[in-house]
């Protein structure tokens, strides 16, 4: 399953996204996965969500952060959620352009029974018609 919050820059999103990454983690019975590109909400984050800053692993398009994602699922085999922060950030794709990778995360999400939450930096009403079946 995929789930997308969004909102223009300084909407709260990545403030949310840690609150349900660590409400997650509470009753998780599984793995969760944390990825943003610095550290600066790393100690806001549960001890049990494991932090993964793009930066160290060479996340530079979607391709990459694709195989990174399968790698978490294909490496534990309890991984639950995946909590994606900024992707619009890190990517150099356009959201238009996501088409193909949102396809193909469902379906590998769907297979692996786990969640990737997103933050986008647009607004509900400029999100590709994909993308908008995520928005929670």
């Amino acid at each position: 399953m995929i789930k997308v919050i969004c909102g223009r820059k300084g909407t709260g999103k990545t403030k949310r996204i840690v609150e349900l990454a660590n409400k997650t983690a509470e009753t998780a019975k599984g793995s969760v996965a944390f990825l943003d590109d610095d550290n600066k909400f790393m100690y806001d984050l549960r001890h049990e969500i494991r932090f993964i800053n793009y930066n160290d692993f060479g996340i530079r398009n979607s391709s990459v952060l694709e195989g990174v994602i399968i790698g978490l699922l294909a490496g534990n085999y309890d991984m639950e959620t995946i909590f994606v922060d900024g992707i619009l950030r890190v990517i150099p794709e356009k959201a238009a352009d996501l088409d193909e990778f949102f396809g193909e995360l469902e379906k590998i999400t769907k297979k692996a029974g786990a969640t990737i939450i997103f933050t986008v930096s647009l607004d509900q009403d400029e999100l590709p018609e994909f993308i908008k079946k995520y928005v929670i």
